[in-house]
């Protein structure tokens, strides 16, 4: 039976292109047949790199049957994950989150997190000597996924590691690092086709915040102006996203990738409590810049407080 490989709910460039990555090593080194699935839509970004390495998008999973083998990367969260999905049969997984509890495997299984900025870092060092095999094309995907976790070594999460990995990824490929990079965040940045629900639950996660489901969602952009433009109707859309997601909350953050700094959108007094209290910040209106605010994983979900 053919494992499937896939990542996270709303997928990033991350959980596209390391699925296509390690069904590559499954499949020509492993020998291992598998395929790279989708759970959704990829964002714009994502489509970007897939077009630019001329790599086949890979198809979104429907439904899950039961005892469908399956890898997991960029996630270990259930929430984010098929709600069938311990009925599958989980053979590894690959990941660099905080261990979230839930996950139910049919036997002892290979599961690889580290603290690094990026899925496809860890499957660089995983597949060791062989990477020397990989096409051209699954090694941009890999430079990209790193590219994109670090906003180009901008975000706190950024290692070493992530940052030597790239660079010889980059040096292999011949490829200039900052203009790639240029070119990444402005189809990230693009995001006009998209309506105010699309954007809100375009890269975003559930938290539980001491019992309180919240919706945190993030929207990185080299050009921030036309998603403020947009405050009120994606604040008009909050409750609603809420309510369908059953989460008390929506946490709407713009990451300023150039100026290094996040907007959160502040449309109730909920939100500016969360933003006081975890930020420090003084909340005047209905939004407020959080200087150096970058990274859901290592900023925002560890510091929030209600």
């Amino acid at each position: 039976m053919t494992t499937l490989v896939f990542g996270h709910k709303s997928p990033d460039t991350d959980s596209t292109g390391s699925p296509i990555i390690w069904s590559w090593y499954l499949n020509e080194i492993k020998g291992v047949s598998a395929k790279p699935v989708l759970l959704g839509e990829p964002n714009t970004e994502a489509l970007f790199v897939v077009d630019h390495w001329k790599l086949d998008k890979p198809e979104i999973l429907t439904d899950l049957a039961a005892d469908t083998p399956v890898v997991i990367v960029d996630t270990n969260n259930p929430a984010e994950l098929p709600s069938n999905i311990n009925d599958a049969d989980i053979t590894g997984i690959i990941d660099h989150h905080r261990l979230v509890a839930g996950l139910e495997t049919r036997g002892p299984i290979e599961i690889n997190i580290q603290p690094l900025a990026c899925t496809a870092t860890i499957m660089y060092k995983m597949i060791g000597k062989d990477w020397a095999q990989a096409p051209r094309g699954v090694k941009g995907a890999a430079l990209s996924c790193i590219l994109s976790d670090t906003l180009e070594f901008r975000s706190p999460t950024t290692t070493q590691e992530d940052r030597a990995i790239a660079h010889a990824i980059a040096d292999d490929l011949g490829v200039d690092i900052p203009s790639f990079a240029a070119e990444m965040f402005a189809a990230k940045s693009d995001v006009s086709a998209f309506s105010e629900v699309e954007l809100l639950r375009m890269d975003s996660k559930e938290f539980d915040l001491d019992g309180t489901n919240l919706r945190v969602s993030v929207l990185e952009t080299t050009s921030p102006a036309p998603l403020l433009a947009r405050k009120d109707a994606l604040m008009a859309a909050m409750p609603g996203v809420a309510t369908e997601d059953g989460a008390a909350q929506v946490l709407l953050f713009i990451v300023d990738i150039l100026k290094e700094e996040a907007t959160l959108f502040v449309p109730n007094d909920v939100v500016k409590t969360v933003a006081e209290k975890s930020f420090g910040a003084t909340v005047s209106g209905d939004t407020v810049v959080l200087p150096g605010i970058m990274s859901r994983k290592k900023q925002i979900i560890p510091n929030l407080k209600m």
